[in-house]
């Protein structure tokens, strides 16, 4: 990614420097369980770990790819610079993959666990929201128009309880992907006793692969770059409903204006919804991610390398891309402005129309088919949609309506604070308590 989409602690992961430091520690500690098993002398594993580089030097191991054109042969022999005679014991009975995979498990482990952080903060900031708006009453729509009552506090709700959801599915997939492979060229343990797998893996915080074959099998990786997907669906879930809710013609609430902000170059009048506008492009990158890592998991037999390229891409660009979108919505959230007086300029924008189910219900309790007490209900609606009426003057002027439903039965249907007498029963359902 880009500069400007990416945060330095999610970076850091993918640099050169992180990644030859893994590859050296699953090199190093394979060469301590071959000590202990004998294999291998105790005092060339423990020369490998004292005369290893503090760090290592990108520029020769690059220079010396260049020649080799295979990245780790270049790494091994750029060790072997520094760890001298010794350096005969590592890699031994162990492919590319096996350092590869197992390196790319422990980098997206580290990543996950940045994007964990992530989405406790987010919950953080959508709960405080939610709470701090719980009874502001506001227009739910439905296909964009006006529906029924419903409450920002509900709104803030639904997005914390979505995102809570892909904690869980994030946790999952973290642990999914957290697996070591150490089995040789074919997956066969021909060259490495099963047991140095077993050790690299308890080392490095992972598990052993069960069955790997010279890769690690990218379901895995197809699940954890989906998951990042899902993520990213959610998030620009959040966007649109902020992008719809600071429309002028809405402006129920609004992204913070920083003093000194400009939102155009030409209109200095201008206010945008930027920042969400920034996050829903962003989900749509990161959705991009997933169909090559659904079609990386077919691969010719034991291994081919078609999704190597692929890979090298995608895990520094998701996992970068889904890290910054995701810090921007906590910025986001934060400090959303929200505008109830707005909220109840269009709460009666349709002269009551907002209760329609209510006296269609109620009609049908005093006794009224379900489809006369439609009907009676629509023709007086139309009234208001096409000719600016009131509606409940209009029901209290049909004949037909108040043959069942008297002014007295008829105007307590048009009470808001029934539509929101079960909020908290919804909020104890996604916060507790």
């Amino acid at each position: 990614m880009i500069p400007r989409y990416t945060r330095n602690e999610m970076a850091s992961i993918w640099e050169p420097q992180n990644r030859f430091r893994i590859w050296f520690e699953i090199e190093a500690h394979a060469c301590d369980a071959l000590a202990e098993l004998g294999v291998i002398p105790k005092a060339s594993a423990k020369a490998i770990w004292d005369n290893a580089p503090k760090e290592f030097d990108v520029a020769r191991i690059d220079e010396i790819e260049r020649t080799t054109k295979h990245d780790v042969i270049a790494f091994l022999t750029h060790l072997a610079e520094h760890v001298g005679e010794d350096a005969r014991f590592v890699h031994q009975g162990m492919t590319s993959s096996d350092v590869l995979d197992t390196c790319l498990s422990v980098q997206l482990k580290q990543a996950a666990d940045l994007l964990l952080d992530d989405l406790d903060r987010l919950l953080a900031a959508l709960k405080k929201r939610a709470l701090e708006t719980k009874d502001m009453v506001c227009m739910g729509r439905s296909h964009g128009i006006h529906a029924e009552p419903t409450t920002m506090g509900l709104k803030f709700a639904r997005f914390y309880a979505e995102m809570a959801r892909n904690r869980q599915r994030l946790e999952a997939a973290r642990a999914d992907i957290a697996t070591c492979a150490i089995s040789g060229a074919v997956g066969t343990f021909a060259n490495i006793d099963p047991r140095v797998e077993e050790y690299v893996a308890e080392k490095l915080g992972l598990t052993p692969e069960p069955v790997s074959t010279q890769v690690i099998p990218r379901d895995r990786h197809a699940a954890f770059f989906a998951t990042l997907g899902v993520i990213a669906s959610s998030i620009e879930n959040i966007a649109i409903e902020v992008r719809h809710l600071q429309r002028t013609e809405v402006l129920e609430a609004e992204e913070y204006f920083s003093p000194g902000q400009k939102g155009s170059s030409a209109m200095p009048h201008k206010r945008n919804p930027v920042l969400s506008e920034n996050l829903t492009g962003l989900a749509r990158l990161e959705l991009g991610f997933v169909t090559p890592s659904l079609e990386n998991e077919a691969l010719w037999h034991e291994r081919d390398i078609s999704h190597s390229s692929v890979e090298r891409m995608i895990a520094p660009d998701a996992t970068v891309t889904l890290d910054f979108a995701l810090n921007r919505l906590i910025g986001l959230v934060e400090n959303l402005l929200v505008y109830p007086e707005n909220m109840e300029r269009n709460l009666n924008q349709l002269s009551g129309l907002i209760f329609s189910q209510r006296v269609l219900l109620a009609l049908t309790q005093k006794g009224v088919s379900r489809e006369d007490a439609y009907r009676l209900v629509q023709r007086n609606a139309m009234k208001v949609w096409e000719e600016g009426k009131n509606f409940l003057e209009e029901l209290l002027a049909d004949s037909d309506v108040t043959a069942s439903l008297p002014e007295a039965e008829l105007c307590p249907l048009f009470d808001l604070s029934y539509h929101t007498k079960h909020v908290d029963t919804v909020f104890k359902r996604v916060f507790g308590g």
